[in-house]
């Protein structure tokens, strides 16, 4: 799965328009790539569902939802983002769009004592309905979210996907480390509801650590990662929540 190539196709869609079905072997084929997602911490039990949109509260017209469920504890939310960016990348490589949906409910708040977490809404959609020409698309200049040397990929890194495009994070390079701090300057939230800013920006985190490992090996380098607990709350603007110690091969 060539998971770079991926970053410059994917677009989320918020609205699903000219759908057409999934067939049978496509569901069978997605099931079988969910097995072999990697989490970022294994020792989390998680569990991951896919289930008619209908039978969840996200109307977006969408033909299937895929449920992700986790126990909670330190990190999941971290967790789950990691693993839902492999399969966000892996639908855009089999023209399936895709919207992670946040603020969606399943009829199961709870699959065998895991607790729900968050939605990505799926529908198949013709191949020219994916992102052309990915720098188009509005996000933070690499300046404001890293400090260094961008070794080629904060170019591309800065592109990945966040809840209401907050692009929670800023990496600093200290030349042979990457720092890695989620980002939330006090009072600022957009339109995302106070109380769920965190939540959301925790999952973000992990998909942005996916994102960065793809980027970091696909320009040959190797790294050591050293993870951190993310404590506070969001009157702290920098919390370090992961270390890169690379190198080139």
């Amino acid at each position: 799965m060539d998971y770079y190539k991926q970053i410059f196709k994917r677009k989320s869609f918020h609205i699903f328009k000219d759908t057409d079905t999934l067939t049978s072997d496509e569901i069978q084929e997605l099931k079988d790539f969910i097995k072999s997602v990697k989490p970022l911490n294994d020792e989390i039990k998680t569990e991951i569902c896919i289930v008619p949109e209908k039978e969840t509260t996200c109307k977006r017209g969408g033909e299937f939802c895929i449920l992700f469920y986790s126990e909670t504890k330190d990190e999941y939310l971290r967790n789950i983002g990691y693993m839902g960016e492999q399969i966000d990348l892996y639908l855009a490589s089999q023209n399936i769009g895709a919207l992670w949906f946040g603020i969606g409910k399943p009829k199961d708040m709870q699959v065998n004592g895991l607790d729900y977490v968050i939605m990505i809404s799926i529908a198949k959609m013709p191949a020219d309905k994916f992102r052309k020409d990915m720098f188009k698309s509005k996000r933070k200049p690499t300046s404001e979210i890293w400090n260094g040397n961008t070794l080629g990929i904060a170019e591309i890194v800065r592109f990945t996907p966040s809840a209401c495009n907050t692009q929670p994070w800023i990496v600093e390079n200290t030349g042979c480390d990457l720092m890695v701090y989620r980002f939330k300057k006090p009072g600022k939230r957009g339109i995302m509801p106070a109380d769920k800013v965190r939540y959301y920006n925790k999952i973000d985190m992990g998909i942005f650590l996916f994102m960065l490992e793809t980027c970091l090996e696909h320009e040959n380098y190797t790294y050591e990662r050293t993870l951190f607990l993310d404590t506070t709350d969001d009157s702290i603007e920098q919390t370090l929540i992961a270390k890169y110690t690379y190198s080139n091969k």
